[in-house]
């Protein structure tokens, strides 16, 4: 693929409403060629200037088959998105921002607004084409995954082009959310790696000069969260642990999930796991955006179509949605 073919999709690509705030983030919602209505993310992090930092959201999928219990994108499921698609998003923003040099020192493309990367092949071809297509020193590329049983050859399809294009610039998530096995169940109903095979790929994918591999956990106080768990299985040279907080979905409300992270990224009733892993090691990140980011509609879980199909509006979240 060339530029121009890129371009072609990206002329196609119909914007159809975009909600937010320039200085924090923007959400647009965008029909393809092919039908597909596509959401997609940009966000800064204030008061790190976009040319220090900057933050590209894009979606795999057209709706999602996974269906995680805080997520408001897996309520309907259409069909993957075409790598021409998923290009066409990153391209948008680019050529809004800068042209196809991207003078920014850290550079992060997100594979996590709307659909399961690891369920499309296209996503592959996606992240081996952008140094192709983009001038970008700071590229970063990031890919959050709850492992899905049966894409192995896409995962180890993944490492050849990480090893190829991106040691030390690319950031593997993989989706916890629980310590407990059957708790994962519920919250992510699909079938999916367990621990031990997490930590086999971790182990494999973390080479000299690159990134540790995160684990996330979206916590809920609902949520088991046992830190003898993870010191069991991976070992801090290779995995740090990222932990968020369950954002104000329509799901998270409709499963009573209730975040363990307050506003000033404070643990309550799950301190104690936080500690322990400190305490043995490991690199613990509580990661709080802007709260503006939930009245955009912007944050992980959250999904601008769900709100505006939705009769009973929530009142602390999709507030800017309705405003363009």
């Amino acid at each position: 693929m060339i530029l121009s073919d890129v371009q072609h999709v990206l002329n196609d690509l119909k914007i159809v409403a975009s909600y937010g705030k320039e200085d924090i983030a923007m959400v647009y919602l965008a029909e393809s060629k092919n039908g597909a209505l596509i959401e997609f993310v940009e966000s800064v992090q204030p008061p790190i200037p976009r040319e220090k930092k900057w933050v590209l959201i894009v979606s795999t999928m057209d709706g999602c088959p996974v269906g995680c219990a805080m997520c408001d994108a897996g309520g309907y499921y259409r069909r993957k998105l075409t790598e021409e698609e998923i290009l066409a998003q990153i391209l948008f923003l680019v050529n809004k921002r800068f042209s196809t040099h991207v003078p920014v020192e850290k550079f992060k493309i997100q594979f996590a607004r709307v659909g399961e990367p690891a369920l499309n092949d296209h996503v592959l071809g996606a992240v081996e084409k952008l140094p192709q297509l983009l001038e970008a020193p700071g590229l970063m590329p990031s890919i959050s995954t709850v492992a899905p049983i049966g894409r192995e050859n896409w995962f180890e399809r993944l490492l050849e082009i990480k090893n190829k294009y991106y040691i030390g610039k690319f950031q593997m998530q993989f989706s916890i959310h629980s310590t407990s096995q059957e708790q994962r169940d519920k919250i992510i109903p699909i079938k999916k790696w367990g621990f031990e095979k997490i930590a086999e790929y971790g182990e494999r994918f973390v080479q000299e000069g690159d990134r540790k591999v995160t684990l996330n956990f979206a916590l809920a106080q609902e949520n088991e969260a046992d830190a003898s768990v993870i010191m069991r299985h991976f070992a801090p040279e290779k995995f740090l642990i990222k932990i968020t907080p369950v954002n104000p979905t329509y799901r998270a409300v409709e499963n009573g999930l209730n975040s363990d992270v307050d506003e000033r990224g404070l643990v309550l009733k799950h301190r104690k796991f936080v500690e322990e892993l400190e305490k043995n090691g490991y690199e613990v990140i509580i990661s709080v955006g802007e709260l503006e980011e939930n009245k955009i509609g912007s944050n992980c879980g959250q999904y601008v179509q769900r709100h505006l199909a939705a009769q009973r509006k929530l009142e602390n979240s999709y507030v800017f949605v309705n405003e363009n």
